[in-house]
Formats: C-alpha cells, structure tokens, sequence
C-alpha cells in the first residue's frame, strides 16, 4: 500500500512526511515541483529511505500524475501543493492561479481518472485529502466568533482567492462524479522548516542577522496560531476518521496580535542567543507600510474536530514557539541556504518603498 502526497517538499508537506513516517511503513510517494519554498534539504534525513520516493515535477502534468497512480496505486492523495504568501500572490497572481486553481483541477482529473478504474471495494477506502487555509472565509470583526465550517468564503487576497477556489473544486468532484475527498482549513502554522518570507521565519533570520524587523501597519493583525506538527497530526487523523465529503477546520486556540508574538520571539531570542551588545532584539522593531488588503483577525473553532475525531493540539503556544525558535538557531546552515540571492531580491522588492 501507499500514499501520494502532492508539495511533499514545501513547509507543511515536509512536516507531514516526517510526521507520517515517523509512525508508519507504507511507501510515500512525494511529487514537488520545487518552486523556491520546495526545498529537498527539507527531505535531507530521507534520502536513504526507501519508504520515502520523491518524485519532482508538476501536479498539472497530467501524463506524470497518471504513471504514478497507475504504478503505486496510493490508497489516498493527500494534495498540499501550493503557492501559499499573501504578499506574493499580490506581486503575481498569475503564478497563484496556476498553481492552486488550474494544478488543483488538473490533479483531480488524474485521481479521477484512476479512482475511477478502481475496483468497487478499493474505491470504497480511497481518498482525496486537500488541504487548504483559513484565509478563504475573509476577515474577521474584533468581537464575532471564529471561523467554522459552515461560514461563507469571502476571500479577500489573490492567495485566498485562488484557495477558496480550489476548495470549490474539490467539493463540486465529490458532488458531481463522487470522488471521496476531505478537506481542511487550517491557522496560520509556525515550525521547523518554514521559509523565511513570513512573519515568525522572517523575525528569527532579521533579528539574527541585525536587519529591521518590520511589522506591518499597526502590528494589531490577530491570527490563531497552529504548530505544524500538530496540523500533520490532525491531517493524519482526519485521513484515519473523517468523513467523504466533509471539511474539517484545524485551529491551535492561539490568538495572537502580530506585535505580541514578536515580542515574544525577541524574549526568546534575548534568552538564548543573546545580542553582542547586551540590547534586546525588540530594538529592531521598525513599523512599516501595511500590505494592501491586510485581513484584520482570523480565529478557527476547532470544535467539530475536536468533537468528532477526537484531535486537540498537543503544544500550546508558548511551547511550539520555543520549539521553533530552537531548531531555527540549531539549523542555521539550512537558514543560510534557502536565503539565497533569490530571496534577497524578493525581500528587497517587497519591503521596497513600505519605511
């Protein structure tokens, strides 16, 4: 038996390989086009392990997708690839739509194609896992009640956009040719191999290397916070209970404003990698321009997971903060290698003209 895991390369993917073969003996087919977040030093640990077949290439070519269901009949597709960043997907949008609208549909075409050559039986077990984010259901007031599983998608960014409407097309293959599939909306995540273009990744390579830390606007976004290995955890347990045809939302009960969890990385920092010069990190917090469309707060409820499968997050965010912030400062060599020129000049166009 086995399992085909789509963007097995990029943050989220990554953790999910590690997670699942930390506990299980099935073959692992990953296929990554390894875009400039898809990183094998991710994989470096796996290289020798022949539960663990990567495969690069794109979810949208068809002829690739078809050979590999074809040869290693996975029992399930667990489909994470995806242009993911907000601020790039206002830079580009093209590249976004590409990626998570045309290769979502495309790949389900293939997993039709194969699932529908199964045997009565074998399509019974199949399944069609597709995780997306909470950033397809907009922005939330101070005071109104965190997102569930029934509220309207009110995408407000190019990134969410092109999320929300690949989750529409997973949902209209279940209901229009009856593939079984899941889907999953998830927090804002923080962890080990994160790439540093968003906010906590971002914080712990600047801090380190004596850069601004820029917050955008007033600081004051509020987001629910999830530790990655704790999302890997809910993905497998909603591939083991979940129900065809149903979402799951998965939330770490972590709001926090942005300002406060830098902070709180610049106290973690103070403590355990101190400045040469005995100054706090914080000093570093420049404010600059807002990003344009900013959503103000997310929060997931979690309670239909928590209720039905029985997942809860095993870190709080006090512990998977630190946690992270100890395996950034053990892998600095990884760190050194994804910032490469690629990355400055991204960072540079960016935060251009935001002082």
């Amino acid at each position: 038996m086995s399992i085909l895991v789509t963007g097995g390369a990029g943050f989220i993917g990554s953790n999910f390989v590690h997670t699942w073969l930390a506990g299980s003996d099935e073959l692992l087919v990953n296929l990554d086009k390894l875009t400039y977040a898809g990183n094998l030093g991710n994989l470096q640990s796996l290289a020798q392990d022949p539960r663990h077949m990567f495969v690069h290439g794109d979810i949208a070519d068809r002829e690739l997708v078809q050979a590999l269901l074809t040869q290693h009949q996975p029992r399930a597709v667990l489909h994470f690839a995806a242009e993911s960043h907000v601020d790039r997907s206002i830079h580009g949008p093209l590249d976004f739509i590409h990626t998570n609208v045309v290769g979502t549909c495309q790949l389900l075409e293939s997993v039709r194609a194969y699932w529908s050559g199964l045997s009565p039986d074998v399509q019974q077990s199949f399944l069609f896992l597709h995780v997306s984010t909470d950033e397809v259901y907009g922005s939330l007031k101070p005071q109104a009640p965190a997102f569930n599983e029934t509220n309207l998608y009110e995408p407000n960014s190019p990134y969410a956009a092109s999320k929300a409407a690949s989750d529409h097309l997973v949902r209209a293959w279940h209901h229009t040719y009856g593939l079984p599939v899941l889907t999953t909306n998830c927090s804002n995540n923080y962890g080990p191999f994160h790439f540093p273009e968003k906010l906590i990744p971002l914080v712990l390579h600047n801090a380190m290397a004596g850069k601004p830390l820029p917050i955008y606007g007033d600081g004051m976004q509020i987001r629910d916070w999830l530790f990655v290995q704790d999302h890997c955890r809910a993905i497998s347990r909603v591939l083991e209970a979940g129900r065809p045809g149903e979402t799951y939302n998965i939330g770490g009960w972590n709001e926090k404003p942005n300002i406060e969890v830098v902070n709180t990385l610049c106290s973690l920092l103070d403590e355990l990698h101190p400045r040469a010069d005995g100054k706090s990190y914080a000093e570093q917090i420049t404010y600059v321009k807002d990003r344009a469309g900013h959503d103000r707060r997310y929060a997931i409820d979690a309670f239909k997971i928590s209720t039905e499968l029985g997942w809860r997050p095993q870190e709080t965010f006090e512990t998977g903060l630190s946690k992270t912030v100890a395996w950034y400062l053990q892998n600095q060599c990884w760190v050194e290698n994804v910032t490469s020129g690629g990355y400055r000049d991204w960072v540079t166009a960016n935060y251009a003209g935001r002082a």
